[in-house]
């Protein structure tokens, strides 16, 4: 594309995908109108930097894209694109400096969201994209032109090209609320149904004890993992209702569908992970005297507070006079789990537009003009930088295959 351009593009929605997708629009000289429901944009993007902007993660590609798991095939070519390293320099590129943290994971240097939002806002309009916030998007009317609703009254907007960056369906007090689901479902468009991702989960119930005194507890230094799969080390919280935090987060995709298909989902916790078994077991068959099981597992194993207490509320009440079977329930304490916790809660959501219904432009194969990227795309990562980087990463793509498409259709 030119420089300067006579096309104009439609974004409706301000999270990532929607700026970096008006960002290479304006660049190449294209006239951006962008809408967004909200008051302003990025309003999800800011509450990600709330306790420290993870933007990305320094690990390499190959290990980046995994983490996209089923959808690691059509992931790929948009993190070819613009993956961690393209996004960090573009991140410097607007004044922002990162560091990568002792996990691998990247951060701006002051840990902050809004700095970076303000200096790529400034940028944007001084590119002359037109931001028109507490406008939200109604659908199509018979001619195709987009309905918009905003303060002054209902409008129609006509356009080139149409970007749908209107991300899933977790958060909607921040606009992300999937109301787009029966708008494109009214063209024809199929979609598979949103479900909480990186989400905590609800047990059947938990004891009266074990909630009063430690509901909102860590739970550190703990490996979780589902049959056959190897656990994963880190911490989560324990809850009122069940468990939450970064390992359960991690661990999200697989629950969920175990829980899909057969009501449950059985976890187990290793509460020792440096421990082997076998110097549990010999701990645990320590003559302990006169003491009590709390006390010679606390003096033995270290093992007190809410670890001992998930132990005493999940291990069968025998075994605690069978030390070999109690070392086999604290390396691999089972969990079930019932339900995920609702999707309005959750970090993100899985379902939306799957990839089949697009062209390798992010092109809506039934509406030619109408692209789509971020979150409302079917594909889901953990935590830990790669939800915001495929944000980043669709947007830049979805960008570029307008331009292309521009071009293509006689520009």
């Amino acid at each position: 594309m030119p420089r300067t351009s006579s096309h104009h593009v439609t974004i409706i929605g301000g999270g990532p995908a929607g700026l970096m997708a008006a960002e290479v629009l304006s660049q190449a000289g294209v006239r951006v109108d962008l809408y967004d429901g909200m008051p302003s944009v990025g309003r999800k993007f800011l509450l990600a930097g709330v306790g420290g902007m993870n933007i990305t993660h320094s690990e390499d590609y190959p290990a980046f894209v995994s983490r996209y798991a089923e959808r690691a095939p059509h992931m790929a070519p948009l993190l070819r694109a613009f993956g961690a390293e393209a996004l960090c320099e573009w991140i410097h590129g607007l004044g922002i400096e990162t560091f990568i943290g002792t996990s691998g994971r990247v951060f701006p240097t002051d840990m902050k969201a809004a700095p970076l939002l303000r200096a790529w806002l400034k940028r944007l309009r001084d590119q002359g994209v037109v931001i028109h916030t507490r406008h939200r998007w109604l659908g199509w009317n018979t001619e195709g032109g987009l309905l918009i609703h905003s303060p002054d009254g209902d409008k129609v907007v006509h356009s080139d090209a149409v970007l749908l960056a209107l991300g899933g369906g977790s958060w909607s007090r921040l606009g992300s609320d999937g109301a787009w689901l029966k708008l494109l479902e009214d063209k024809g468009v199929p979609y598979v149904r949103l479900q909480p991702s990186n989400c905590g989960f609800d047990v059947l119930a938990w004891s009266e004890l074990l909630v009063s005194k430690f509901a909102g507890a860590p739970l550190k230094n703990v490996a979780i993992g589902l049959p056959d799969d190897p656990p994963r080390l880190g911490e989560c919280v324990i809850t009122a209702t069940g468990i939450e935090g970064s390992l359960i987060y991690a661990l999200s995709a697989p629950i969920r569908e175990a829980i899909n298909r057969n009501g449950s989902a059985m976890v187990h916790i290793d509460l020792l992970p440096s421990k082997p078994l076998d110097k549990v077991q010999a701990a645990l068959a320590k003559p302990r005297g006169s003491r009590s099981m709390s006390k010679h597992l606390h003096s033995q194993l270290g093992l007190d507070g809410v670890k001992a207490a998930l132990l005493r509320e999940l291990a069968p009440t025998e075994h605690f006079n069978d030390p070999a079977q109690l070392a086999v329930d604290i390396k691999a304490l089972p969990l079930t789990l019932v339900k995920t916790r609702p999707m309005d809660e959750a970090i993100s959501t899985a379902g939306g537009v799957p990839f089949e219904t697009l062209d390798e432009r992010l092109m809506l194969k039934q509406v030619p003009g109408v692209f789509c990227a971020g979150e409302m795309l079917d594909w889901e990562a953990p935590t830990g930088g790669y939800l915001l980087t495929g944000c980043f990463a669709s947007g830049y793509m979805s960008g570029q295959g307008i331009l292309a498409w521009l071009e293509a259709s006689g520009g």
